[in-house]
């Protein structure tokens, strides 16, 4: 739930600013990585020359360039299969990357490179250079491929000036595709109910939970209050982190619905921790573990205070039921 205007608005992706300051490839203003001037080409399989890449899923790859210049070809080859879901269209997805500027001969930014993360992103979505959005579709989880972009698949005529790409450069990447989420994803297993005096939940599959005000209802509670529905086995959010979220929210004073993933195209993702979301999400969902169902109770302090947000009165205490699916 973002902290300022539009609470009933898509959350926003973190992935499209420009060639950020984490070395992410994403394409944006500011060395722009699309080519909206020129057609993207089909990829084939194989080209020559070809890198040659060794390592293993899951590593940092090596890749060894040959001798002579690129073919200008968008190759797409897979160099390890995975057995893993089947990366469809919109899905999020994540993907561990080695890349290597083949027209200097530099290794680029790394997401195994010491501070770096994945790459967390919609596949075919259209926000990423289309040697990331494009190549994962159809692959399986846990496939490594190997992709050569010529500048029409990559950071095009202009380049990057953040990565270190000149304008017309051949860039090869590495994708180890790590994770695959669909956008009607949901947290399964066995539910352990709030308290009594707490909203109930009712699970409902792949559509939103019905929450349940208690009868009255009593006065809010002042301070935030957590339940963890379902507890996960993944890792401790941190503080952050990228996090993708399927959501809830209702008022505390009706019960009315005001906002929810389910209505606009299912699991979203928002950075937590750094003062983007409203407090109550921040403080709530640090240090829950990845996989878990969570309620909370955020009380006005903790959420939009005295400003009214479109359907959220002024002064409300709002309840969330938030399925914590990836944290990157």
């Amino acid at each position: 739930m973002r902290r300022t205007a539009g609470p009933l608005a898509v959350l926003p992706l973190l992935l499209i600013a420009a060639c950020g300051s984490d070395g992410t490839p994403s394409q944006g203003a500011t060395g722009t990585a699309s080519a909206s001037a020129t057609a993207v080409p089909s990829p084939v399989a194989s080209a020559s020359p070809m890198p040659t890449v060794s390592g293993s899923f899951g590593s940092k790859a090596t890749v060894t360039l040959p001798a002579g210049q690129p073919s200008g070809q968008f190759v797409v080859n897979t160099v390890i299969e995975g057995e893993g879901a089947t990366v469809a269209k919109n899905d999020w997805v994540t993907v561990n990357y080695t890349a290597k500027d083949w027209t200097t001969g530099k290794d680029l930014t790394s997401s195994y490179d010491s501070g770096q993360k994945p790459q967390l992103y919609q596949a075919g979505s259209g926000q990423l250079v289309p040697a990331f959005d494009q190549t994962v579709l159809g692959k399986k989880v846990g496939t490594r491929l190997l992709v050569v972009a010529p500048p029409t698949a990559g950071f095009g005529s202009t380049g990057s000036a953040n990565l270190g790409i000149g304008g017309g450069d051949t860039v090869v990447f590495v994708l180890d595709v790590v994770e695959d989420l669909p956008q009607d994803s949901t947290i399964g297993g066995t539910m352990t109910q709030p308290p009594a005096d707490l909203p109930q939940v009712k699970d409902n599959g792949k559509a939103a939970p019905t929450i349940t005000i208690p009868p009255g209802p009593p006065a809010p509670p002042t301070e935030l209050k957590t339940s963890v529905l379902v507890k996960g086995d993944g890792k401790p959010v941190q503080s952050g982190q990228t996090l993708v979220v399927q959501y809830t929210g209702v008022l505390w004073a009706n019960g009315q619905q005001f906002d929810s993933s389910w209505s606009h195209g299912g699991a979203q993702a928002l950075q937590v921790g750094t003062g983007s979301l409203i407090k109550g999400w921040d403080q709530g969902l640090v240090g829950q573990t990845v996989g878990s169902r969570v309620e909370l109770v955020v009380p006005p302090a903790l959420g939009y205070g005295d400003k009214a947000q479109s359907s959220v009165p002024a002064n409300s205490t709002l309840v969330f039921v938030i399925d914590i699916l990836e944290a990157v």
